[in-house]
């Protein structure tokens, strides 16, 4: 449902006194200017400059106008900062570690934090967060959710750092997992087990930015040891019934999954059509999951520290806020964590 139109101008008058496009003392256009500007009765024009009058944002002069108060100065310390995840994701991300160091640094400033998830933002608009927070740390889930939002935050300069995932176009730094690297290191460990038929599972049919550089890792340790089968991106396939059908046909050793969550489905899946892990193929994973720890058998993965990619993320914020730093993109560090579900092959002949 669209918002009212007294709505959109007293949002637009407002933000742009803000922003200091409309610093104080500017008088603002007359409601007959304003009605004439958005094709509005000049009863729906009176009612948004009523509102931001009893915002205590403007002062109305009779028979003079409408003008611009001064706003108080901009405080040094921020007090409020919003940290949008995807709290309904819990039990496959490990959000606790991520939260638990935004929170860290920015309650050791005294600085109040707002965890919730992404239904806060269904009915805000740039103006309602530009005016109830500081700034913003936001896990992008994918690249598209929020954009609108997004661009009218970057439109106003408002301090705001991305997890996860880097969105294109938008002048917000990202805190992310070296992903290209984990995905290197997780391929290389079955190389040096002596594996030569790797299969890169995807979970899904959509890539992420995460899972497409995870692959480019994968392609790179293939191609650093001239091997030549690889899993392309566009297998699609590798979902599913058609995973079975995949590695038997080509004749598969080894399996290199997105992530954690995709590996364990993967694994119960496979063993459901008579596949042996680690006997007959190895699995590898993405993140150190709680359950890829407790899984038997407990799952190979790469460790994305969650607690100092949230924390990396306050300091950011907190730089800009404090100091007027932009800041340039972040990769925080992987490792690789071998575990009871690969295993080597070397000295043995694999034979479907």
């Amino acid at each position: 449902m669209s918002q009212p139109l007294y709505q959109k101008i007293k949002n637009d008058l407002k933000a742009q006194i803000l922003i200091g496009k409309l610093p104080s003392g500017n008088k603002l256009p007359t409601e007959k200017e304003l009605s004439d500007i958005y094709h509005v009765s000049r009863i729906t024009a009176k009612r948004a400059l009523t509102d931001l009058e009893q915002e205590g944002l403007i002062k109305r002069i009779q028979g003079s106008g409408s003008f611009v108060k001064e706003l108080p100065e901009k405080r040094t310390q921020p007090r409020r900062i919003l940290l949008i995840l995807p709290l309904e994701e819990s039990t496959e991300l490990s959000i606790a570690p991520l939260s638990e160091g935004v929170m860290n640094v920015l309650q050791a400033k005294k600085i109040d934090v707002l965890l919730t998830n992404f239904d806060f933002l269904t009915h805000r608009t740039a103006t309602d967060i530009t005016t109830e927070f500081d700034g913003l740390i936001y896990y992008a889930r994918n690249q598209e959710a929020h954009l609108d939002l997004l661009i009218s935050l970057a439109l106003q300069s408002f301090p705001t750092i991305i997890l996860d995932k880097k969105i294109p176009d938008l002048p917000f730094a990202a805190v992310t997992a070296d992903n290209e690297v984990g995905g290197y290191l997780a391929t290389k460990h079955l190389l040096q087990l002596g594996h030569q038929k790797i299969a890169y599972y995807f979970g899904d049919k959509n890539h992420p930015q995460s899972t497409r550089q995870r692959y480019f890792g994968y392609f790179r340790a293939l191609t650093e040891e001239k091997v030549i089968f690889h899993t392309h991106l566009e297998d699609t396939y590798l979902t599913g019934a058609g995973l079975n059908h995949y590695l038997r046909e080509n004749k598969i050793t080894a399996l290199v999954c997105e992530n954690d969550l995709f590996a364990l489905r993967a694994i119960q899946q496979l063993r459901q059509q008579n596949w042996h892990i680690p006997a007959e193929l190895s699995v590898s994973g993405f993140d150190d999951t709680q359950a890829a720890r407790f899984f038997d058998p407990a799952l190979t993965t790469v460790f994305q520290d969650f607690s100092r990619i949230g924390q990396n993320a306050a300091k950011l914020l907190l730089a800009w806020l404090q100091e007027e730093k932009i800041p340039g993109d972040t990769k925080i560090p992987v490792k690789l964590i071998p575990r009871d579900s690969t295993r080597s092959l070397k000295g043995e002949n694999y034979e479907n």
